[in-house]
């Protein structure tokens, strides 16, 4: 089973999961952090959408009397560990989920997101609807390592079970990677015979919009929840 997080520390974690569940890991990174050094502006609500970003500002973010609004608990946690107060965080952790909680508080109000230059649109576009002032910085950027790939090779010659992909921009990488070796339509192939699981809707629709069939979308937005869903549904299929 293929596992695409970045390889710092992630990566290890998530080979270490997928052990623990009893397959064998193939662990290919497709995301590498590069960070900016910016911060977020000072605004009435901060929100951060990463456990990355959360620890990419520690120590160099003041946040005055803004409200800090994390996705989830792991970026809760980060921000907590460099000393922040988490104000809130939605029941559902996702950009779609951040917007419902936020809808009816933000109105008139600024709204500084902080998170990688890959966001979803879904997050500033759900808040300047509920009317609040959104602007975005951008904390690090995703880049794809040079020598990534091998599980698109895998998924090529039949070799790959299963996949986890944990946003549309491990799908696109992954593709990029295969195109780059020429064996995409051979990859996809493969990945259309394996067990797909993916992180959230739009995941799912990216990964849709290229051919590629999902079989499992994750219940809740974590590797752990994604990861034993996937082999739950390999073992099932076996």
């Amino acid at each position: 089973m293929a596992a695409f997080r970045p390889d710092d520390g992630r990566l290890a974690a998530a080979r270490d999961r997928l052990s623990a569940l009893r397959v064998d890991p193939v662990a290919d990174p497709m995301l590498a952090v590069e960070p900016t050094g910016n911060c977020p502006d000072e605004a009435d609500y901060v929100v951060f959408t990463s456990k990355t970003g959360a620890e990419l500002v520690a120590d160099d973010w003041e946040p005055g009397t803004a409200t800090v609004v994390a996705i989830g608990p792991k970026t809760a946690d980060a921000l907590e560990a460099a000393g922040y107060t988490v104000d809130v965080v939605p029941e559902e952790f996702s950009s779609a989920g951040l917007v419902e909680t936020l809808a009816d508080r933000v109105a008139g109000a600024a709204v500084e997101v902080a998170r990688s230059d890959h966001g979803s649109p879904v997050l500033p576009e759900g808040l300047r609807d509920a009317g609040a002032m959104v602007h975005e910085t951008v904390l690090y950027r995703l880049v794809r390592p040079d020598d990534s790939g091998d599980s698109a090779e895998a998924a090529a010659t039949g070799d790959l079970d299963a996949v986890c992909f944990t946003s549309s921009l491990t799908v696109e990488h992954f593709l990029d990677a295969a195109a780059e070796r020429g064996i995409r339509a051979n990859a996809v192939e493969g990945l259309n015979a394996a067990v797909v699981g993916v992180i959230g809707e739009p995941t799912r629709e990216t990964a849709g919009s290229h051919g590629i069939a999902v079989d499992v979308v994750a219940t809740e937005a974590t590797f752990e929840t994604l990861a034993r869903e996937t082999v739950a549904r390999l073992d099932a299929d076996r």
